[in-house]
């Protein structure tokens, strides 16, 4: 199974937009080498929109932009393989891409040949000009077919915002990941209704085809393309804890270059990772009311552990409480929660009645339990 966890790597949207390059994604991969982001699971370079001409060549084929990509695709493929990491690219379901270069509608299959002959192993594919009447499910599951027919294991990256009830076709139509939400900006108010609106659609990721929602946006710090005001730590850091949590897809947004020790220690945090890792890839229970932003989850582990995790995206610092009665676990089963708070260390002893925490305002409080005799 080419997903069997969630994919992890670096997207160029977020901080280049249309100002991407070689020399920028060739940077990119030595720095997701250097920072130890290839040793923590970062193994994909995505390529977004605006990375070729404005027109097909006499062939039909898409061309790479020579100023951009002096050295052509197969070149710079071969780089970021060399690095010991996967190269990906960009096209559209419609005929032109949503910064109106060529889409891929009509020329689904020559486009993923050229993309296989290229080195590509992971294509994102965007729903921007599609046809009014041609329907989203059949093109996406035609270049799942034009993938698959390349011979090349290539991870399909289907990004169409959460529309036509995508989570209830996607998987048939061959993606291995698939965008359910809108674009993320570099804000705590954009990441939280992202974040909400996904509450009830967790169950739908499953190893083989995960719901991706959206890029990271930890560490760009209101720089960039999607630069819409910037976060503060406590909230890069829940943000990163709930996509980690929700097996998001974690593709890095930031420039590698500019990254800060905090920021970079988040992204490689082995805890958190491995929640979002975890081989059987299982959702989170929500407990809390919909509508109360103080929420509550708790998750199984395959290694017979648990997360209980407590985000505040309210404006005011809180005290939270959590019933373990909501989780299953009876007052007088002789059994209670045993653990720590993975940010702070707090202990937890053989509770079997609540949880209670401080959580500043716009912060989180992550446990990892298990059940201990008591």
């Amino acid at each position: 199974m080419l997903v069997q966890t969630p994919p992890m790597g670096w997207n160029s949207w977020n901080t280049f937009g249309e100002n991407i390059n070689e020399q920028v994604v060739r940077d990119t991969a030595d720095a997701i080498v250097n920072l130890g982001l290839r040793d923590a699971g970062y193994e994909y370079v995505v390529i977004d929109d605006c990375w070729s001409m404005r027109k097909r060549d006499e062939n039909g084929r898409l061309v790479a932009n020579p100023e951009k990509f002096p050295s052509g695709m197969k070149a710079l493929a071969d780089y970021v393989h060399s690095k010991g990491l996967k190269f990906g690219i960009y096209s559209c379901v419609g005929f032109l891409t949503c910064a109106e270069y060529p889409g891929s509608f009509d020329h689904e299959f020559i486009d993923a040949e050229t993309f296989a002959e290229w080195g590509v192993d992971y294509l994102k594919y965007d729903f921007c000009y599609k046809p009014g009447r041609a329907d989203g499910a059949l093109l996406y599951h035609r270049m799942g077919l034009a993938l698959r027919q390349t011979g090349r294991e290539i991870l399909f990256s289907a990004c169409n915002w959460g529309r036509e009830d995508v989570e209830k076709w996607i998987r048939s139509a061959g993606a291995h990941i698939y965008r359910s939400t809108g674009d993320i900006g570099d804000n705590f108010q954009s990441y939280k209704e992202i974040a909400v609106s996904q509450f009830n659609n967790l169950a739908y990721s499953t190893p083989g085809c995960f719901n991706d929602i959206d890029m990271l946006i930890c560490g760009m710090h209101g720089n960039g393309n999607v630069a819409l005001g910037g976060c503060t730590e406590a909230e890069y850091r829940t943000h990163f804890a709930m996509w980690c949590l929700f097996n998001s897809p974690l593709m890095i947004g930031c420039d590698l270059s500019k990254i800060d020790d905090e920021c970079l220690a988040l992204l490689k945090n082995k805890e958190l990772l491995s929640i979002n890792q975890d081989i059987e890839a299982r959702p989170p229970m929500k407990l809390t009311r919909d509508g109360d932003d103080r929420t509550v989850f708790f998750r199984h582990l395959s290694n017979g552990e648990y997360i209980l995790a407590f985000f505040n995206l309210t404006d005011c610092d809180r005290t939270m409480y959590q019933g373990l009665f909501d989780v299953g676990l009876p007052y007088d089963g002789g059994y209670g929660f045993t653990g720590y708070e993975i940010f702070t260390g707090e202990k937890l002893e053989g509770e079997r009645e609540r949880v209670i925490v401080d959580v500043p305002m716009h912060d989180c409080r992550l446990f990892r339990l298990k059940l201990t005799k008591i």
